[in-house]
């Protein structure tokens, strides 16, 4: 993907990050964290143009839950409120055991998409996730088997290496399609510079999408509509609506990306488009 991409017109996927699993409403109290509080925000994001949502699971306590039985309960309030969304659960996460990584892909239906981290990261100040290469190929493995597309997140350089080792490992269903995250710590840093080199490693034929954290989610995200990719918002990524100013709602969020895209001439994708592009396994 490319300004070429962008110039042609190809439809834009907005994903909605909706909760996370590490800040909850102590750092924004619209952040949603329970299955119904998710299905509402759904729809919301939804009806503001998002066609895909990832989710996180949380306990009734607000901490973060791999369990299947919590996702399930996530999908069917978010299938009750919005029925076209695709969902994407995330398998990522910090100090778990290796199988309560494979939970979140055994609900019923399986997800349409997941997330696959490529390698190890920092996450604040006392946590760290592995993503060995053994753990990357068994959850590919399971997504392979069960329809699941999946969402290879790059949090720095080192994990394009990951991405185009995969690539020589195991045989991926095309479009290949890898998110692209700047930050602080272990992440790569959220210059402009560095997404173009970004996309410049990808193994060709990659569709990007670019997500940054806090105060660089808007600046990074207006480029990868500017560059062919796509972009990801949310509550997870961002609290902020502006500097000081809370963020009202994940819709917020996204209607925000929408119409700067509409103001670029970018078509932003229904679910049924973002399907076509991803090629979705029905």
């Amino acid at each position: 993907m490319s300004y070429e991409d962008y110039l042609a017109g190809d439809p834009l996927i907005v994903t909605a990050a909706l909760t996370g699993g590490v800040h909850g409403k102590e750092a924004n109290p619209n952040l949603p964290e329970m299955p119904e509080e998710i299905g509402r925000a759904a729809a919301a994001v939804e009806k503001a143009g998002a066609a895909v949502v990832h989710l996180h699971a949380r306990q009734p306590n607000g901490e973060r839950s791999f369990a299947a039985e919590r996702f399930q309960e996530i999908d069917d309030a978010v299938r009750q409120h919005a029925a076209d969304v695709i969902i994407q659960h995330s398998t990522g996460g910090t100090g778990a055991p290796d199988e309560d990584r494979h939970l979140p892909l055994r609900t019923d239906p399986p997800p349409e998409m997941a997330s696959l981290d490529m390698g190890p990261l920092n996450r604040y100040d006392r946590l760290t996730s592995e993503n060995t290469r053994g753990m990357v190929d068994a959850l590919h493995e399971e997504m392979r088997d069960n329809g699941i597309k999946p969402e290879m997140e790059v949090f720095n350089d080192g994990h394009l290496n990951e991405v185009h080792g995969l690539l020589k490992r195991r045989e991926l269903a095309h479009p290949v399609y890898a998110t692209l995250i700047f930050g602080g710590g272990t992440l790569t840093r959220p210059r402009p510079r560095n997404l173009l080199n970004a996309i410049s490693n990808l193994p060709d034929g990659t569709l990007f999408n670019t997500l940054a954290f806090g105060r660089h989610q808007l600046p990074l995200t207006t480029m990868g509509i500017l560059l062919g990719g796509h972009i990801r918002v949310g509550l997870e990524d961002n609290v902020y609506y502006r500097k000081g100013e809370l963020a009202v709602s994940n819709a917020q969020l996204v209607e925000r990306v929408v119409r700067i895209a509409s103001e670029l001439g970018r078509e932003v994708a229904t679910p049924d488009q973002a399907r076509d592009i991803l090629n979705l396994q029905s």
